[in-house]
């Protein structure tokens, strides 16, 4: 008797199938976007660099949100829609008030000499502070800075913060300065 050989698979076709397979797979596959909020972060400290001088603590606006996203602001509490406002009347200090930062005499072009606020946003969260309460927080403060800069372009110059030259609104920045101090998510509680 004979022996009978099987008969060979065509590996042509299988070819195709594989790559039928990879084009299904790119199509129906989504991709992730990376997106973040976009920061400058400061050089690194030099390890023979001097302290910072101590700052006056009604100089410092100290935000801190616990792990259950509740606003706590000068020791108050208060709701997310309140802070923009409480950052404002930080910022400018319109009255001089003695709980409210002081303010230093600074030779400002377009401006000329001004007094300028030496006041500092600190922003604490908790390490369970959710991502989105944390962007809304960031966001009120931003909207703060940037709703007072338009208002002083719009008085001096007769337009918008952002439709004026990059000189203006350098002034504008040293007029109004807005820095925000931002610390490393500790245990703050909340409970």
């Amino acid at each position: 008797m004979a022996k009978r050989t099987p008969p060979e698979i065509s590996g042509g076709s299988m070819a195709d199938i594989a790559f039928m397979l990879l084009i299904f797979f790119l199509v129906a596959t989504t991709m992730d976007i990376d997106s973040g909020i976009m920061r400058v972060l400061p050089p690194p400290i030099p390890d023979d660099a001097e302290p910072p001088p101590p700052i006056k603590e009604r100089n410092v606006f100290v935000v801190l949100v616990n792990k259950n996203n509740q606003l706590l602001v000068e020791g108050e509490p208060i709701s997310i829609k309140q802070l923009k406002d409480k950052a404002k009347e930080f910022i400018l200090n319109p009255q001089d008030k003695k709980d409210l930062p002081d303010k230093k005499d600074v030779d400002i072009p377009y401006f000329g000499k001004s007094r300028v606020s030496k006041g500092i946003i600190s922003l604490q969260t908790d390490r369970g502070t959710s991502y989105e309460t944390y962007i809304a927080v960031t966001n009120e403060l931003i909207t703060a800075g940037n709703e007072i800069r338009n208002d002083v372009a719009m008085k001096k110059f007769g337009k918008l913060y952002k439709d004026i030259t990059k000189d203006k609104r350098n002034a504008i920045r040293k007029y109004v300065p807005v820095p925000i101090s931002e610390a490393e998510p500790k245990n703050i509680g909340g409970d």
